[in-house]
């Protein structure tokens, strides 16, 4: 089983929003490799106070390539965690037979699965800005507070907010809602396997986005599981209760990627 094991954000946070899941990950002994995306590795203040303007014209092949060199330049293929947009790009790494396997939290759906009408809701504030295929968006505290991280009382909340939310390019919103860019193959016979992972009071990725995802990933021969976490929202791997989401995905991992490293080896029999 491999032990390196590679998180990938979504959009509007940074690295720092794996901080828990990557001690809980090192204290099992794995090696862990959380890289930023492109423009986004500096703090949250000078994120939100001057952003790359290079980030506007960020697209979603360039955020997968960037993770596909990223995963190159490992001893060993990773097992990729994503949430969020990062849980597209895991899916979307995948595609390429990138990863020994793949857990996608509260993703970001590929072409051919519908957003859901409560997430095309929590999407209309990028949607709707003026030029918002060119500019750099950002993500009011009425928006976290109502679509990310709706379960969290309001003062947790307001500290999530305030130590997490960063600006973000509006472009890849606008692709991934006119299906550019986001595609996979979804009955690739090479793709590693996949765990989807669904909150209950997700309102920016639905549980019936998930299970629609699920669906279409299933027709693939490659192992593909669903989990569902109840109670959580679209924060669940910050939010109170993560451990059990970051058991759970280790839990498959463990089981999977091993099962899979077995079928290899008696292949080559």
């Amino acid at each position: 089983m491999s032990k390196t094991i590679m998180l990938v954000h979504g959009a509007w946070v940074t690295t720092d929003c794996w901080a828990s899941f990557r001690s809980f990950f090192e204290a099992k002994g794995h090696r862990v490799v959380v890289p930023p995306w492109p423009y986004l590795d500096k703090p949250v203040d000078e994120l939100r106070r001057s952003p790359d303007p290079r980030l506007a014209g960020m697209t979603i092949k360039a955020l997968v390539d960037h993770f596909e060199a990223q995963i190159r330049m490992l001893p060993e293929p990773p097992v990729l965690i994503g949430h969020s947009f990062g849980g597209l790009i895991v899916q979307m790494l995948l595609d390429r037979g990138l990863g020994s396997a793949g857990v996608a939290i509260d993703a970001g759906p590929p072409r051919g699965v519908l957003p859901s009408l409560t997430a095309i809701g929590a999407a209309l504030p990028v949607l709707t800005m003026w030029r918002g295929w060119n500019r750099i968006a950002s993500m009011s505290f009425r928006s976290f507070s109502t679509t990310f991280a709706n379960t969290l009382p309001p003062d947790e909340q307001r500290k999530a907010y305030d130590r997490h939310i960063v600006p973000a390019p509006g472009r890849i919103y606008f692709q991934a809602a006119l299906g550019i860019g986001n595609a996979v193959d979804f009955s690739n016979t090479k793709r590693p396997p996949l765990l989807l992972i669904a909150a209950s009071e997700d309102r920016t990725c639905t549980p019936s986005m998930v299970k629609a995802m699920y669906r279409k990933h299933s027709r693939a021969p490659s192992r593909t599981d669903i989990k569902e976490f109840p109670g959580r929202s679209h924060w669940l791997i910050a939010e109170p209760g993560w451990e059990e989401v970051a058991d759970g995905a280790l839990t498959w991992i463990e089981a999977n990627v091993k099962t899979r490293a077995s079928l290899e080896s008696t292949a080559q029999l």
